[in-house]
């Protein structure tokens, strides 16, 4: 699982791989697209059809709800979000209002409104939450006399979904001062292919200001990402305030790198208004050599600081302690216990490990899987389900708690493994999702297919999604996005999503660089980088 990533070069996450393909396309009209290809919309909803007509939106678009859930505040926050995005080049939206009434002869929009439906009022977000949605943008006609798009959705998390494609339809026209919406009318029936669609960050090699996380957070939202994996701790630091174990943070770099117990809580506050969980991950008993800066007894000794003392009751009574703390602060019922890269060469070196080993007739493996699943049935007591770096599964599959998720990085086939044996699993394979592997270029990405080489349906359902750098493969359909040629048809739209992450205030970098995530070689325009 080693991810040594500098800020992630943040967001870039989100769609900033390179590519060989020197394909020169001319700039795209906003959300039209070449005859033939899809509409310029990512990632490519399940099924839509759209017209000819382009239609004008208000500036001042109105919001009505309905529903059981049609008062939630997050659709409310929501919607004042996507309107600042939309109408950005409205400069002073706030008395366009009284704009309108006092040029309403001479100014007739298409869509003045914006119906939201929410049947469900429950906010609750858990792996597997609704977010399908249904969207309708066409103008007013003589079966309506209010011209309005409508989003309709289960719940508010499937709405959210909704207005983000409500906003990719919606384009600044420079000419007209006035946004539009092109191809009109639309009919958009969406849902994501895969319920877990995550992304990794890593705070512990590089300290990440919570006004970053936001933005990492924020623009997973644009690409329908919905799991932030948090990799708080590491052996480099341990950044993290945990109040029953107040020593903990001082593992951190400096006393200015650490999040409060409040950051965690905000953190987890902000991602849920997005429709986005966040899973903690204390990785263990490898990668922990920072928890001893606090806790030395923590060490099996000076000279062997990793993995941690498995011999001791302490042990896991801190990683206990740690988790009933983040349990009060993290909802989701996923938490990640890491258990990759676990060298146990200096507990045979150490002697009153050594001691322990034999008194038991273990051998380090043996201990190794101890610890393993001691701390799962510690996540389980606190109601979590715990998941857990392939190596667990490699090295001891049978012995795991059968509630186990898999996440795979290292060998390719190990989720086809994983869900033969009845685990669910996460697909992470470094060889394409990996962001430090720059020079893997797009296309490679794009084509990666979670479900390769697994044929029974059942299984398939157990692979319950991906994590990284995998754009939509996580939300569109297979047949959608892998049918024709990509270059024509994924190609366009991924330049277009990119050139929209740039105009959102993220720094994602052209999509045709030979090495990922650098700036552009030269002049051109961004929907031909």
């Amino acid at each position: 699982m080693a991810l040594n990533l500098p800020l992630l070069n943040t967001l870039l996450i989100l769609l900033s791989l390179s590519t060989t393909i020197t394909t020169s396309l001319p700039s795209p009209s906003p959300v039209t697209s070449h005859q033939g290809s899809p509409p310029y919309l990512w990632p490519l909803p399940a099924e839509f059809t759209s017209g000819e007509e382009t239609l004008s939106v208000d500036p001042s678009l109105s919001l009505t709800v309905a529903g059981n859930g049609g008062g939630s505040p997050i659709l409310r926050a929501a919607f004042d979000r996507y309107m600042g995005m939309i109408f950005k080049h409205a400069y002073n939206r706030a008395s366009s209002l009284l704009t309108r009434i006092r040029f309403l002869s001479m100014v007739e929009y298409d869509i003045t409104s914006l119906k939201i439906i929410v049947h469900s009022d429950s906010e609750e977000l858990q792996l597997g939450v609704d977010e399908s949605y249904t969207l309708m943008v066409s103008k007013k006609n003589e079966l309506s006399i209010v011209a309005a798009a409508t989003i309709e959705a289960n719940t508010v998390y499937g709405a959210l979904r909704g207005l983000e494609t409500f906003s990719q339809l919606c384009a600044f026209d420079y000419l007209t001062k006035s946004v539009q919406i092109y191809k009109a009318p639309w009919f958009i029936q969406d849902t994501p292919r895969f319920q877990y669609r995550g992304l990794l960050i890593d705070t512990s090699r590089h300290f990440l200001p919570v006004d970053v996380i936001k933005q990492i957070t924020e623009s997973m939202s644009y690409a329908k990402l919905n799991v932030l994996h948090w990799h708080i701790v590491d052996e480099q630091s341990f950044p993290f305030e945990t109040p029953t174990y107040p020593n903990l943070w001082k593992g951190a770099y400096s006393r200015w790198e650490r999040y409060t117990v409040e950051d965690a809580s905000e953190i987890v506050r902000f991602a849920k208004m997005r429709g986005i969980n966040v899973m903690a991950e204390l990785d263990v008993p490898g990668h922990a050599e920072s928890w001893g800066t606090g806790y030395p007894d923590l060490w099996p000794s000076p000279s062997c600081r990793e993995p941690l003392d498995v011999t001791k009751n302490f042990t896991f009574d801190v990683i206990s302690g740690i988790l009933a703390d983040m349990r009060k602060i993290f909802p989701f019922e996923f938490f990640h216990l890491g258990g990759d890269e676990v060298n146990t060469d200096c507990w045979k070196n150490t002697t009153h490990v050594k001691e322990w080993l034999h008194g038991r007739n273990f051998t380090s493996k043996d201990a190794y899987k101890y610890f393993v699943l001691r701390a799962q049935q510690i996540a389980i007591s606190k109601n979590w389900t715990p998941v857990n770096w392939e190596e667990t599964f490699s090295s001891f599959g049978k012995d795991l708690d059968p509630r186990t998720v898999v996440q795979n990085w290292l060998v390719s086939d190990i989720c086809q493994k994983a869900v033969a044996k009845g685990f669910r699993c996460i697909f992470s394979n470094q060889g394409y999702w990996y962001l430090d592997h720059l020079d893997v270029p797009w296309d490679e990405v794009y084509n990666t297919e979670p479900l390769n080489g697994i044929h029974d349906p059942s299984q398939q359902k157990l692979v319950i999604g991906g994590e990284v750098c995998m754009w939509e493969r996580m939300w569109s359909t297979r047949e959608a996005v892998s049918k024709g040629n990509i270059t024509l048809t994924a190609l366009p739209r991924l330049h277009y999503f990119r050139c929209l992450l740039n105009n959102r205030g993220v720094p994602a970098a052209p999509v045709d660089n030979w090495y990922a995530r650098r700036p552009p070689s030269g002049p051109g325009s961004c929907y031909a980088q």
